[in-house]
């Protein structure tokens, strides 16, 4: 064979070569189906934890840090939700830049080496304004959204169409190598359903067509949607779906959405599930023979600028997420499901190869055990009573099981993890530096807005108009004005009865505030009645209708209204003269949003006041100030806790709505919270009679060295002399561990047992932290709580000891026994207790 003739023909073989192991490398490029167990990926059944974590609610430079600590946290897959009114804010013209680069956001995940999950919908609810539609959607002529509406249908597969051929562009599916594993359409449609009659069923089946003619190559989900048809696997959401069946054999049993904990809103107490109940439900969902679980969420953050839904939805995610709004660790909460999450990995072979087999072990207590062909297996024992604990004989052994807990073994004879038994160190508090914006009232600038029309663009309608329609939602606010005539016969005197749609409203009458309506948010609805003061000859009457977010959740939720309906006045006589119906003139926006105070080129316009006394609790003002930014690379919050009603932005950036005068009710919530038993949002509640929200976030990407611009819109009157600014320095942690507490669930090896049979006080600061200080440290019978312990009447002292091996470090562990730490009171069970200072 002539060599000089056969080289470039060797050539294209080894092309071709490299060419298909780079194609089709399962470690590039995997298929994806499912079948009754689990979803199958590359050929192999996968149990995954997965946590949502929506793009825009952070910034892309925490991204990779967020991620990362998900990772670490044990989970395998991210979940988001893609918001089409942000991606596509007129109609043809896309926007996929900042905190909303979508492909930026997949790639980050998939270099951290996690899959996505994609829920496309276009329906998000989310808590996000409007559900995530774009408004301009509600305006084409004839269209009804989410039934069986040819103008709906067409708008939301050209939506489909663009994001799954921008993933495929990216080669972001599984099957190109990306890291995108399952997709939805729609969202938890199953709760509205009835209210479209037959046309919603058919929506239903429409939908489902939509998404498998786009060929993504993995499976469709559909929430909560019991007649999801076939193949889109239909999920579970709730507070608990250990109890949840797919609507087919076929089909794995899956949870799309767990709740971390609730979202705050204006008016509210805040939310919080403890970390031993949500750990509760994850352990009994995966024993009753679930593979996939998503924490809804596992990182909520901020709802910037005017994207919290409504109605009266708060600024703050935070969602009492594992990881909090500012991207820090919540602590146990974070820790204590690592643990979990590992326990559940050390069962993943023998929950892939069977279904559960079922042994009741007592009242209200069971086993459900995975079998391998070998006959080995790996079992849960569970307590689903509330009150009683219990101890159960299982497989010859007796095991001791809390109340509402459940207990994994492995082997289906060690315990290494139990639901209740919490030995994750806690966080109880952080140090933070918290700096006044200005050193005097001198330094802040004002603009105040005059009640009413203020410009050309003005309009008059006979009617009362409703807002939403009105001012297409390019502003929060509408003007009611109208001209109220007083004959010498008539009385000076009359009350005035106004009903709103929602969500709030200030009133002015001849240009003075008197008086301030609500809703709340459960319902936004609100009415003002109020005794007035009239002059003979012409008034004027303004309102100021205040939206607070649009409605995100429940039928027909696109075309339900908002704004003043209703505009009586009743004289001393109970007359009522109602003018409704009579010439109102409208304002859309506030004069400020019109001239730009809120961005950065006006910072030096001379629309702005400045002198030597400051107007303060005043409505309808603007504020400007510059400020330092604190040193640091960590997040920022401003502390608006003497504010009233407000917008704020910062380097022309908006940090959101903010609310501190909304205070929520003083009763519902308790000190000390009993996680046994079914949780829901109102149960565990904290910081009653206090506001939903005081610290809003600013991140560290908005500002930068040297002076920072500062603008506020307050609408009801407020101090913003007292406005501070905030950044985490270090944190207060702790542990409490003892003797017969489990040894960490990762030091397990199967056939081997814990490699130590000690358990360990962990210690682990933020990274970049250190520990610095070592405040307490007691082994005996520590008294107290985090922040507060003391030394009990069995007590050895073991502070250097601990001083000598946390000091200086990021993390250190303590093993916990007699044999390492002393025995102050031999044939007493023992604890050790420390707090402990992180810092740089």
């Amino acid at each position: 064979m002539d060599m000089k003739k056969s080289l470039p023909l060797a050539l294209v073989f080894v092309f071709v070569f490299v060419f298909v192991v780079y194609c089709f490398d399962p470690a590039l490029s995997a298929s994806v189906t499912y079948d009754n167990r689990a979803l199958v990926i590359g050929g192999k059944r996968r149990v995954l934890q997965s946590g949502s974590i929506h793009y825009p609610r952070s910034t892309p430079e925490v991204w990779p840090e967020l991620i990362r600590k998900s990772k670490d946290g044990g989970l395998d897959v991210i979940e988001t939700y893609v918001f089409w009114n942000y991606h596509e804010p007129v109609r043809g013209e896309y926007y996929f830049e900042g905190r909303f680069d979508l492909v930026k956001f997949v790639k980050t995940v998939q270099e951290a080496g996690l899959l996505v999950h994609l829920r496309i919908g276009p329906y998000a609810c989310a808590e996000w304004n409007y559900g995530g539609f774009p408004l301009w959607l509600h305006f084409i002529p004839g269209i009804q959204f989410r039934t069986t509406n040819d103008l709906f249908k067409q708008e939301m597969l050209r939506f489909l169409t663009k994001i799954v051929g921008l993933m495929k562009e990216e080669k972001l599916f599984a099957t190109q190598g990306g890291p995108i594993i399952l997709a939805q359409v729609e969202n938890e449609y199953e709760l509205v359903e009835w209210a479209y009659g037959v046309a919603g069923g058919l929506y239903v089946k429409w939908a489902a067509e939509a998404a498998i003619s786009l060929n993504t190559t993995v499976p469709w989900v559909m929430c909560r949607q019991e007649d999801a048809p076939d193949p889109i696997i239909n999920t579970c959401n709730g507070f608990y779906c250990d109890q949840f069946t797919p609507n087919s054999p076929l089909k794995p049993k899956m949870w799309t959405e767990n709740y971390s904990g609730w979202f705050k809103s204006f008016g509210y107490p805040i939310p919080h599930r403890p970390v031993e109940d949500l750990a509760f439900a994850v352990a009994r969902f995966f024993e009753t023979g679930g593979t996939f679980q998503n924490y809804y969420m596992y990182f909520g953050g901020t709802n910037f600028g005017r994207t919290a839904g409504g109605p009266l939805v708060a600024t703050s995610y935070d969602y009492d997420a594992p990881i909090d709004e500012y991207g820090f660790i919540r602590q146990p909460k974070w820790g204590h499901l690592r643990d979990l999450h590992l326990a559940i990995k050390l069962c993943e072979e023998y929950l892939i190869s069977s279904d559960p087999t079922h042994q009741q072990l007592g009242h209200n207590l069971e086993a459900h055990i995975y079998y391998k062909p070998s006959n080995e297996c790996a079992a849960f024992l569970a307590n689903y009573d509330s009150e009683q604990d219990a101890t159960v004989t299982y497989n010859g052994a007796s095991y001791f099981l809390p109340a509402w807990s459940v207990s994994i073994l492995p082997d289906c004879k060690n315990v290494v993890f139990n639901t209740a038994k919490v030995v994750s160190q806690r966080n109880f508090a952080y140090t933070t530096t918290d700096d006044k914006l200005a050193l005097s009232a001198t330094s802040w600038s004002w603009y105040i807005e005059k009640p009413g029309v203020w410009g050309s663009n003005s309009f008059t309608e006979s009617r009362l108009l409703e807002q939403i329609n009105t001012t297409k939602d390019t502003s929060d606010y509408l003007w009611y004005t109208r001209s109220i005539n007083i004959n010498p016969r008539q009385p000076k005197e009359a009350f005035l009865f106004i009903e709103s749609l929602g969500h709030a409203a200030l009133v002015f009458v001849n240009k003075k505030l008197v008086a301030f309506g609500y809703g709340n948010h459960d319902d936004a609805s609100f009415s003002i009645f109020e005794k007035i003061s009239l002059v003979e000859g012409d008034n004027t009457l303004d309102i100021l209708s205040m939206m607070v977010g649009l409605q995100n959740f429940g039928p027909w939720f696109d075309v339900q209204g908002a704004g003043v309906f209703s505009v009586v006045l009743v004289d001393p006589w109970h007359n009522k003269y109602d003018v409704s119906s009579e010439e109102w003139t409208y304002q859309v926006g506030l004069e400020g949003e019109y001239l730009g105070l809120d961005e950065v080129i006006q910072a030096n316009s001379s629309l702005w006041t400045k002198g030597n006394i400051l107007p303060i609790n005043n409505s309808l003002i603007w504020y400007k100030v510059s400020f330092y930014a604190p040193q640091g690379k960590g997040p920022l919050a401003l502390n608006l806790t003497t504010m009233g009603k407000g917008q704020a932005w910062v380097n022309g950036q908006s940090i959101g709505r903010y609310w501190p005068a909304y205070l929520s009710p003083p009763d519902g919530c308790t000190e000390n919270c009993d996680y046994r038993g079914e949780y829901d949002s109102t149960k565990c509640q904290q910081s009653c009679g206090q506001p939903a929200q005081t610290l809003y976030h600013v991140p560290r990407s908005w500002v930068h060295p040297g002076e920072n611009l500062l603008v506020l819109h307050e609408e009801l009157g407020g101090d913003p002399t007292q406005i501070s600014v905030l950044t985490r320095t270090g944190q207060e942690i702790c542990s409490i561990v003892s003797e017969d507490d489990l040894p960490p669930a990762d030091s397990w090896i199967r056939n081997k047992g814990f490699r130590s049979q000690s358990p360990e006080a962990q210690l682990t600061c933020e990274q970049g932290w250190h520990i610095t200080s070592i405040n307490f440290a007691s082994f005996g019978s520590p008294q107290g709580n985090c922040g507060s312990f003391k030394a009990g009447t069995c007590h050895a002292n073991i502070l250097s000891m601990v001083k000598k091996a946390c000091i200086g470090e990021e993390q250190c562990s303590i093993p916990v026994s007699a044999a390492n730490l002393g025995d102050p009171c031999p044939d007493v069970l023992k604890t050790i207790a420390i707090e402990a200072i992180c810092s740089e």
